[in-house]
């Protein structure tokens, strides 16, 4: 089963743009399809992949961070292709 899933990682603190930088280029290694907007980041691939990094990386990003929000949206299908029709 494929999944969508869209990420903003908000370091509550002075210097936030490293560890947006860092979790983002982690997701890139992954090899899932990973694309990136200036206010959320889109992984694309199979439930147990994305799930998998994502556990790991999100834990990560938790454990090096005294303050951090993470919004996700997940969605059951593979959107990476979606264009409006408006």
């Amino acid at each position: 089963m494929n999944i969508s899933v869209e990420l903003t990682l908000t370091p509550l603190q002075d210097n936030f743009e490293p560890p947006i930088i860092e979790f983002i280029k982690k997701l890139r290694a992954s090899g899932l399809k990973v694309l990136e907007n200036p206010l959320s980041t889109q992984v694309y691939g199979d439930y147990e992949e994305v799930t998998g990094l994502l556990q790991t990386e999100i834990k990560e990003a938790f454990s090096n961070l005294d303050h951090v929000v993470l919004t996700m949206k997940m969605v059951k299908s593979d959107r990476s292709g979606y264009e409006p029709h408006f």
